[in-house]
């Protein structure tokens, strides 16, 4: 039996449900395969008193310390967060403090062989720590901003590289980002590229779907993920529509745009949506456009696909390793004008739904769990 320890602090819960819904669901995979037992740990960081009573974080206080959820055991222990660099500098290092003692005890019960890191950072360097407290080896997995947002501040960036060496191993979500953790100063043998999953029962074509051309972008309404090149690019597509799945900090600034490009009448923010709306929006595209301006490997692309919906994606991270025929759609400069050519040629000439998905057909969380199960048994061995 492989007993193993999840530490996540991307994992989904009642105050933010969408929080990680990859991580949890690639973690049901792994604890459906056989001889494998595993238990969560999801912390939630908190800053002091009173700024704990800010609305961002009032309702993370509610959540109980310990839940079943889905058939996992999930712990959610609480540590504290400080503003600014040297603050954020010294998260893991609180956070591995934080969790000893919780960890201390379950292993008295559960005594898992190995700790899986699911995020960079803080989770890794904590992991680091805890599994030298305790005497077991630990696996990190880097998803993307954790590697190219965390590794781009020299305080951090060091902690980052030191996880690295210390791992038993590592696993990256592209081949793109298993070269940049490299570049990095990780150990470049250590690291295996290990794919995302998709339901490819949940996420499927649209039956009956008539041609359009209705577009749709799905990811945080933040800069870097280019919301505003697609609706430059829409000024350019009067025939087009565009739906907007997300929030954050660029909404009002994105509208103001669609408001000023003309745009008002074929733009539709949705706002965030959980996870489960996310089959029927796609499916009911046309293009996913995401000028994005870097990636591990999205899953929204993967989902794309198995909806039978062609991507438009800038040349970044792991999008290769999913765009990598020519009916899953194609790779451009974030420039408004070559998206709306692809757009475009996507439109003039669909690809068959079902050759679509055929790109997804690999990235199956069956294969997903089976492969994490694989190098943790290593690991621990």
């Amino acid at each position: 039996m492989l007993r193993v320890l999840t530490l996540a602090t991307l994992f989904p819960n009642g105050a933010r449900p969408e929080l990680g819904v990859f991580v949890a669901r690639q973690t049901r995979a792994l604890a459906a395969q056989p001889e494998v037992a595993v238990e969560v740990v999801a912390p939630l960081g908190l800053p002091v008193w009173p700024l704990s009573l800010h609305p961002r974080y009032a309702p993370l206080r509610k959540l109980p310390l310990s839940e079943t959820v889905d058939g996992l055991v999930v712990h959610r222990p609480r540590y504290r967060i400080w503003p600014g660099p040297q603050g954020q500098a010294g998260t893991a290092a609180r956070l591995a403090s934080a969790l000893l003692p919780l960890l201390c005890a379950i292993r008295r019960r559960f005594q898992f062989d190995v700790i899986d890191a699911e995020y960079f950072w803080p989770d890794g360097p904590a992991a680091m720590r805890l599994a030298d407290a305790l005497g077991i080896p630990f696996s990190v997995k880097a998803r993307g901003s954790d590697i190219h947002l965390w590794g781009a501040r020299p305080a951090v960036r060091t902690q980052l590289i030191e996880a690295g060496k210390a791992a038993g191993g590592l696993l990256a979500v592209s081949g793109a980002l298993k070269a940049d953790m490299a570049a990095l100063g990780m150990p470049d043998e250590k690291i295996a590229v290990h794919h995302t999953g998709v339901d490819l029962d949940r996420f499927a074509p649209a039956a009956g779907k008539e041609q359009g051309a209705r577009l749709i972008v799905v990811g945080h309404l933040i800069p870097r993920k280019g919301q505003d090149l697609a609706l430059r690019a829409l000024a350019t597509l009067p025939e087009a529509s565009l739906t907007l799945v997300g929030d954050g900090p660029e909404r009002a600034r994105l509208e103001a745009l669609a408001h000023q490009l003309g745009l008002a009448g074929r733009v539709h923010f949705l706002g965030a949506q959980p996870h489960a709306a996310l089959p029927g929006l796609i499916a009911a595209a046309n293009v996913l456009v995401l000028p994005t301006v870097s990636e591990g490997l999205a899953n929204v692309w993967v989902e794309a696909l198995a909806c039978g919906v062609p991507v438009v994606t800038s040349d970044v991270g792991g999008a290769r390793d999913v765009i990598d025929r020519p009916e899953a759609g194609r790779l451009v400069p974030r420039e408004p004008e070559a998206i709306a050519a692809a757009v475009r040629a996507l439109l003039a000439d669909p690809p068959d739904p079902d050759k679509v998905r055929e790109g997804a057909a690999r990235f199956s969380w069956d294969r997903n769990g089976a492969e994490l199960a694989a190098h943790l048994r290593e690991i621990a061995s």
